[in-house]
């Protein structure tokens, strides 16, 4: 406990780590005050008194808890950071198909901030269209006196109500879209998982007391200690794999230049069996977000197949979940590491890895190794991510078993993770004990350069 606290002393004593954490607070603080800022036309007693028109038991509910309660409460912040990742992944998608795409991704900082820009315009079409699918969802499930409009009986005054709000859900989005950056840049950590993360966190506390009293409705306190434990070991199981490293060995040859020798020592090159991190689960569920929003421009009459494949009961969303997992961990792995370059870095600088030849042969070693790590853990964070359906059906609480595994514990786990490392690399610099007990978080990557250990 005592070194705990010294070391809480020196993280607040570096000025520029100090500096960055109180702007990602700050900026977090925001984010969630805007979640209960009711969009003009609800009325929100009502919605209240009505539960707040959750949906249970559907991928709904899930984007609620990504939202913080936003979605239920109809926020500004409803449609939350989701629009934007959607934007993002169809931009890589076009990097890698279009030529002059990835023509603009070769041309270094100025490629990557027209791509940018792109995205940001692709945001605003993305948002305006779950917007309106969002506003009929939201008024096909809660009561008509929750509406203003509905008490004049005019039809104009609902079209002013979708119109005014269809803006301002946008500009809740690029406004969150916009702290997301300013976190990445200037505060601490990924902003756009912090801003997930948060959500998630805030809904928490009441899923634990909505198990307990699930528990003692049942008479069944054992078995929550016993689901805790469980919950404990998985969240265990999440950190060993996500910390999981395969090291390289790297031998450097020996070099006299003058009086002096260099190389000549053996190094490693660490890839995390997850080297794509949380991205994979945050990019599944933007797609996923598809089905739930064409459902809101079918107030009735709704396809079976999609109300199907926009549950996540149903075998055919945990499957195609299953896949989207295992398919953007390999494109994102595939983003992060370039194997060619890699074999001409270690070439360029005398290195080798022992057995294998340098230039192409070390190229397809690396990338052998990529793939057969990627697989299990790909496999690995699949199964999690379908645990809360497992979890259900044995008797756990609806709310609690979304954190029980599944998206919202990856999620929270790897943000965790992240920002911890980036903690842990300010001290190691200024030469303080890290904020582990070993001084070391194992594996670490500053950014999506792997740092080797010596």
């Amino acid at each position: 406990m005592k070194k705990l606290i010294e070391t809480l002393k020196h993280i607040w004593s570096i000025e520029e780590l100090r500096r960055r954490i109180v702007y990602t607070f700050i900026l977090l603080v925001v984010y969630r005050l805007g979640s209960f800022v009711i969009l003009p036309g609800i009325d929100s007693t009502v919605l209240e008194e009505s539960a707040g028109g959750s949906s249970k038991n559907g991928i709904l509910d899930l984007i609620n808890t990504f939202s913080g309660g936003a979605w239920n409460r109809g926020a500004i912040f409803a449609l939350g950071i989701m629009p934007y990742i959607s934007a993002s992944i169809f931009m890589q998608l076009i990097s890698i198909a279009v030529p002059a795409f990835q023509r603009l991704q070769k041309e270094g900082e100025e490629g990557r901030r027209k791509i940018n820009q792109y995205t940001r315009i692709l945001t605003i079409a993305f948002t305006c269209v779950q917007a309106y699918g969002y506003l009929n969802q939201f008024t096909v499930t809660n009561p008509p006196s929750a509406f203003i409009y509905t008490k004049h009986d005019d039809i104009m005054s609902k079209g002013m109500f979708e119109f005014t709000n269809v803006i301002l859900l946008t500009a809740g989005t690029m406004f969150t879209m916009w702290m997301g950056e300013r976190i990445t840049n200037r505060g601490l950590g990924n902003g756009i998982s912090l801003l997930i993360m948060v959500g998630i966190i805030a809904r928490l506390p009441n899923a634990l007391f909505s198990e307990l009293a699930f528990a003692g409705k049942r008479a069944s306190f054992i078995l929550f200690l016993i689901e805790l434990v469980v919950w404990a070991l998985v969240i265990l199981g999440v950190i060993l794999l996500t910390q999981g490293t395969r090291k390289i060995t790297i031998n450097y040859a020996k070099r006299v230049i003058g009086n002096r020798q260099y190389g000549g020592v053996r190094q490693y090159l660490p890839i995390k069996i997850l080297a794509a991190g949380v991205m994979p689960i945050i990019f599944a569920q933007a797609i996923l977000f598809l089905p739930a929003t064409i459902l809101g421009f079918y107030p009735e009459g709704r396809p079976d197949w999609l109300e199907n494949l926009a549950s996540p009961n149903s075998f055919a969303h945990n499957a195609l979940m299953i896949f989207l997992i295992v398919v953007f961990t390999y494109f994102y792995t595939a983003i992060i590491f370039n194997p060619v370059q890699m074999a001409d870095d270690m070439k360029r600088n005398n290195g080798f890895i022992p057995g294998i030849k340098p230039g192409k042969q070390t190229a397809n070693f690396i990338d052998d190794i990529i793939s057969r790590i990627t697989l299990p853990g790909a496999i690995f964070i699949s199964l999690i991510a379908v645990l809360p359906v497992v979890s259900g059906n044995l008797g756990v609480n609806q709310e609690f078993s979304q954190f029980f595994g599944g998206t919202s514990l990856l999620i929270l786990v790897g943000v965790v993770l992240d920002t911890l490392q980036q903690i842990d690399s300010y001290l190691l610099m200024r030469k303080y004990d890290g904020l582990m007990s070993s001084g070391r978080l194992k594996g670490r990557f500053t950014g999506n350069t792997p740092q080797v250990d010596y």
